[in-house]
């Protein structure tokens, strides 16, 4: 992906100060590591009539596999395949726009400390995008940017060339110019309306882009005339997203227009309200859930078997009936941002021999598994493929056999309460499969059964009378020994 930056100057005010606003040296070419690939800041020219930064963002196409929100076992039957021929990674996207807030934060804050002064003087501007992504083509370019007061050119990209009876595809090369322009005002329009014109991101949209919308949307979002359609697609449509930004956007409008604060303008509410706790989220009630059954066990030695970063560890830390907690995972990345999490570095001596944290695979057997009280697989199970389970089953209940074993997963039924999940997904990218409630009755039953443990079913987070809990937990106990189960 490649963007420029081009601004003229004049003996008085050279038109490299740019560097000084973008704090990158025009002389430096510098790369900035992000989540997906890496971005490169660098100068084709620079002098004091003209200067021009360039944003280069080389996409690691793995990493944005691997990474993306995917849409795992259950999606779109198309999605692997466009996983080798979508060319969307290459092109202007949200990838693009986190890499402006990234690599050029303080210009989108307006901040220059060397030079205060500079971020509130505007300056003649001209971005290019050489391939930009436009769901509504040419005619939605100029709707969205001409309101702003930009001069714009948004050329359609032809599918082929060599093919002009094909037509355009729904790309297009994009400049932008404005002879008045602050540079906080230009990356901030380009922060919200890339993504907009792609209509995707390559994340999990969640309540704090309504934030992040406002703050990059303050001063040109609430008079926009396309503000709705830049506020449903850059929230993925998400309806309840989009009528809290729309509501509090019409607030700023009133406020302008009464010229008065926004807080003397809501104030149907009386404050008290605003102390009202809000609902505790599904993965701490989880962790609670599961604290509680250990606590109810008499366990003090406990395995957590696929610990991932170790958030269940460092709950079950701050409870000293626990004497000894060991995490387990396959991924020495996840136990490495575990061991960041618990800051395992800085620990006391004390509390450091209660914690360990082992790499390691549940589908094999583990002796350094062995003479534990109760183990923990939370979340874990839906993440291998069935084939893989009984394995699983063996490693845990036949091998290491602690006198209790937690498991918790998905309840799939639940999932039509999710207005964010689409009919058909799964919750996560990553799983392989998530069950009904009858289903993970029959798969418990039959572990307990085979490895002679008691089960007892938990609903964690609000059992709905329909469909049942959001999560569904199953207790086992141990109550034959494994010498008389063997004969």
């Amino acid at each position: 992906m490649f963007l420029t930056i081009t601004t003229t100057g004049t003996p008085e005010r050279p038109a490299t100060e740019l560097g000084f606003l973008l704090h990158k040296h025009p002389e430096k070419a510098q790369a900035f590591s992000t989540s997906y690939g890496t971005a490169h800041v660098l100068y084709p020219e620079a002098d004091a009539e003209r200067c021009t930064a360039a944003l280069l963002l080389e996409v690691d196409a793995v990493a944005l596999v691997r990474r993306g929100k995917g849409k795992g076992r259950g999606g779109a039957p198309d999605a692997a395949l466009a996983q080798y021929v979508n060319d969307r990674p290459y092109a202007a996207s949200s990838l693009l726009a986190v890499a402006l807030s990234n690599v050029f934060s303080s210009a989108m804050k307006g901040v220059c400390n060397a030079r205060p002064e500079l971020p509130a003087l505007p300056r003649p501007l001209r971005i290019e995008v050489p391939a930009l992504p436009a769901r509504g083509g040419p005619g939605l370019v100029r709707r969205l940017f001409e309101p702003l007061g930009w001069t714009v050119t948004a050329e359609p990209v032809p599918l082929d060339t060599e093919f002009p009876q094909w037509g355009d595809s729904r790309y297009v090369r994009l400049e932008l110019e404005s002879a008045d322009r602050t540079l906080a005002e230009a990356l901030r329009h380009l922060y919200v309306l890339l993504p907009v014109l792609d209509d995707a991101k390559h994340y999990w949209v969640s309540s704090d882009e309504v934030d992040k919308l406002l703050r990059a949307g303050e001063g040109w979002l609430p008079g926009h005339p396309e503000q709705k359609l830049i506020t449903s697609r850059y929230l993925s449509r998400r309806w309840s997203l989009t009528r809290q930004a729309t509501e509090r956007l019409e607030l700023v409008r009133l406020a302008e227009a009464d010229d008065s604060e926004v807080e003397e303008i809501d104030n149907a509410v009386e404050a008290e309200t605003e102390t009202e706790e809000r609902p505790t989220p599904l993965a701490v009630q989880r962790r609670e859930a599961i604290t509680a059954a250990l606590k109810a066990s008499g366990a003090a030695r406990v395995l957590d078997l696929g610990c991932g970063q170790g958030q269940l560890v460092q709950t079950l830390l701050k409870d000293p009936a626990f004497t000894e907690i060991v995490g387990l995972d396959v991924s020495m990345r996840a136990l490495t941002i575990a061991s960041r999490r618990l800051k395992l570095d800085r620990m006391g001596e004390r509390q450091a021999a209660r914690v360990k944290l082992l790499q390691g695979s549940l589908a094999y057997t583990d002796h350094r598994l062995k003479g534990y009280d109760a183990a923990v697989l939370s979340e874990v199970i839906e993440h291998l493929d069935l084939p893989r389970l009984p394995a699983l089953e063996y490693a845990v209940f036949g091998a290491a056999r602690p006198r209790t074993v937690l498991v918790t997963t998905p309840n799939v039924e639940y999932n039509v309460r999710w207005e964010s999940l689409p009919a058909g997904h799964v919750r996560h990218g990553d799983h392989r499969f998530e069950w009904t409630r009858a289903e993970f009755r029959a798969w418990a039953e039959a572990v307990a059964e085979r490895h002679g443990y008691e089960a007892e079913f938990v609903p964690v987070g609000p059992d709905d009378p329909e469909v049942g809990p959001p999560t569904q937990m199953v207790v086992f106990t141990l109550t034959t020994p494994k010498e008389a189960k063997a004969a």
